[in-house]
């Protein structure tokens, strides 16, 4: 049996009216550096943003967050940051900002496979 790897992750969070603290959660940034993984998963519940701030811009939303998952692949269309080292990106994206889009603060763990790992982290945060 192999032994455990770490990994760090940060939920993604849409807080629509700053002023109000309220958020949902939007995605899940996963990083382990050992298996060289980088990923972000993207999960947008429209109605229940709609249901924070009814004139909120969805379009806008959603390209921000997707963006993260565009910068974790390193797609060339998320500009220069997308072009960075893995590590690189992954504290750029997690890095404190006071936008609506936010991130939480990054915790730690061991896993045996990141892909793993990120399953069960978008259904815990993202899904339920």
């Amino acid at each position: 049996m192999l032994a455990p790897i770490s990994f760090d992750y940060a939920v993604i969070r849409v807080v629509p009216r700053v002023e109000r603290e309220e958020f949902i959660n939007a995605g899940i940034v996963v990083f382990c550096l050992q298996q060289r993984f980088l990923e972000a998963r993207i999960h947008l519940d429209d109605q229940r943003l709609r249901a924070l701030w009814p004139e909120i811009d969805l379009d806008l939303v959603r390209n921000h967050v997707e963006a993260f998952a565009r910068i974790c692949a390193a797609d060339p269309t998320a500009g220069p940051i997308s072009q960075l080292s893995q590590r690189e990106r992954f504290h750029w994206l997690v890095s404190p900002r006071s936008t609506i889009i936010q991130v939480s603060p990054v915790h730690t763990g061991l896993c045996d496979a990141p892909e793993k790992i990120m399953d069960n982290l978008a259904r815990r945060y993202l899904l339920q």
